[in-house]
């Protein structure tokens, strides 16, 4: 879910700030843990809503630094969107295995896209035992008419392959357009998010061509360990950096427990020792209070809002916005808005009800939001701001 605001150009101090920030764990003081999960949603609607185009079950959204858009829909279809909604199909999309949450997930334009008009995909690879999760790197190319992605290589994918759902797949680029972010999620499959070994329920920080940064936290240990962020997550579909350089991550959690985490490099977010929701078949898991060498969410929701897409806001069409990261919520039908305090702490400021289910946001270069609905018949919509009486 590539979201435009977190990867604007920032001046180089901020970018110095930002490299500095991550290198020094991003340090901030502990707040206790809120449960926004049954914040009732704000009636009244700052903004208005305009349909511009639909997409049979899209995933992501990317803008280009022409303010088109570049759509994903799961089942391997990439289109290229104006923002007046004309759509062209995009050729040389890898093969994915659509089944269940799986398919043709995230899409992310290259901070140096100007120079090289690189993108990025993930996608569920297919393969004789099952699927996993692949990260594509393509140049989007144009001419006489056609828009394809050619030169396309898999620069990382996630061995072994197998089964189950939650992929994760989200991409963000740190600020200073050097490293790539990529979320894995744990696959249904639990155990591995605690396996240092095995690519699933983690963050990983990679270098734009898939190679390992020689600064990560266990970068000389090699394999999965090297390429390593953080680990113990469960259903990442969330992950920006904040304007101050801080990078955010949101993710499902099971019977309740979605969580809005912090992500500083080389902790463990405790999935699935730990957790503010229970297992399906109603069993508890401890919560994070139990185990403090686990990191715990600066924010939970308990019931879930099942969030989806993640972008920090900067722009001038709602400037009471700046600074504060939109979320979709999938379960809870909204576009819910977080705050910060000086400090760093979050807060759930407020909460739209949307009528659809929201899979990815993004903020365009004039300030506009954007959303991506979930369903079959689903429409990207535009959010400016209502007129003031």
């Amino acid at each position: 879910m590539c979201v435009q605001s977190s990867r604007l150009p920032i001046s180089r101090r901020a970018a110095i700030a930002a490299v500095a920030l991550l290198a020094a764990g991003s340090q901030m003081p502990a707040t206790a843990q809120q449960n926004a999960g049954s914040r009732a949603p704000n009636p009244t609607k700052p903004f208005v809503e305009s349909a511009v185009a639909t997409f049979d079950s899209p995933w992501a959204l990317a803008f280009l630094p022409d303010g088109r858009m570049l759509v994903t829909e799961k089942a391997g279809r990439l289109f290229l969107v104006t923002q007046s909604g004309a759509k062209r199909q995009v050729d040389g999309v890898p093969q994915v295995a659509n089944v269940g949450q799986n398919g043709l997930l995230d899409v992310a334009v290259s901070p140096q896209f100007d120079r090289d008009r690189s993108v990025y995909l993930t996608y569920a690879e297919p393969g004789t035992q099952g699927s996993g999760l692949a990260l594509a790197l393509a140049r989007l190319g144009e001419n006489s008419g056609r828009v394809g992605l050619d030169s396309l290589r898999v620069i990382w994918r996630q061995l072994p392959k197998g089964s189950g759902g939650q992929p994760g797949g989200i991409i963000a680029f740190s600020p200073d357009g050097r490293h790539l972010f990529l979320t894995s999620g744990d696959r249904m499959r639990p155990a591995t998010a605690q396996d240092p070994d095995q690519a699933l329920g983690k963050v990983l920080r990679l270098n734009l061509d898939g190679s390992v940064p020689n600064d990560n936290p266990l970068a000389s240990q090699g394999g999965v360990r090297a390429q390593t962020w953080t680990t113990g997550h469960r259903n990442p579909y969330g992950l920006a950096f904040a304007p101050d350089g801080r990078l955010w991550l949101h993710e499902m959690g099971p019977l309740g427990g979605d969580e809005l985490n912090l992500i500083r490099p080389g902790l463990n977010y405790g999935w699935p020792l730990v957790s503010n929701g229970d297992n399906y078949d109603g069993t508890p898991i401890p919560n994070h209070s139990t185990r403090p060498e686990f990191e715990a969410p600066r924010i939970y929701w308990n019931p879930v809002i099942a969030p989806a897409g993640l972008a920090f806001y900067a722009g001038q069409a709602f400037p009471d916005f700046n600074g504060s990261a939109l979320i979709g919520g999938l379960r809870a039908q909204a576009l819910v808005r977080i705050a910060f305090d000086d400090d760093g702490r979050a807060r759930e400021a407020d909460r739209w009800d949307m009528g659809h289910r929201i899979r990815d946001v993004a903020v365009a270069r004039d300030g506009a939001i954007w959303l991506l609905e979930d369903s079959n018949e689903a429409r990207l919509l535009r959010l400016t701001p209502r007129s003031r009486p």
